[in-house]
C-alpha cells in the first residue's frame, strides 16, 4: 500500500508540500526574541516558500516535461527571486 502510495510523483510533492508548509508555519510561531532572529526566520520562511514554488512549477505544472530551456529559466527564476527577497529581508 506504501509502495503505491509513494510511487506517484504527485502523492511525493503532495507530502513535501504539506512538510515544507508544516517548517512554515513553525517558523512563522517561534519565539521571535531579537530583531536577528526575527530576520533569520523570516529568511527561512520565504527560502521554505520558494522550495513549494519549485515544487508546484516542477509537478503541477508539469516542468519536468518541459524543454531543458524553460527547465533553466524556471530555476533561475525562482532562484533569483528568493535570494532578492532574502537580502532585502536581511539587509
Amino acid at each position: 500500500m506504501m509502495n503505491t502510495f509513494l510511487s506517484k510523483g504527485t502523492n511525493v510533492a503532495w507530502l513535501i508540500l504539506m512538510f515544507a508548509t508544516g517548517i512554515g508555519w513553525w517558523l512563522g510561531h517561534t519565539n521571535q526574541s531579537g530583531s536577528e532572529v526575527a530576520k533569520l526566520t523570516t529568511a527561512g520562511v520565504i527560502i521554505v516558500s520558494f522550495i513549494k514554488v519549485w515544487v508546484v512549477g516542477f509537478q503541477f505544472m508539469e516542468l519536468k516535461h518541459a524543454p531543458w530551456w524553460l527547465k533553466h529559466i524556471y530555476n533561475a527564476w525562482v532562484l533569483i527571486i528568493s535570494f532578492t527577497l532574502i537580502i532585502i529581508c536581511i539587509g
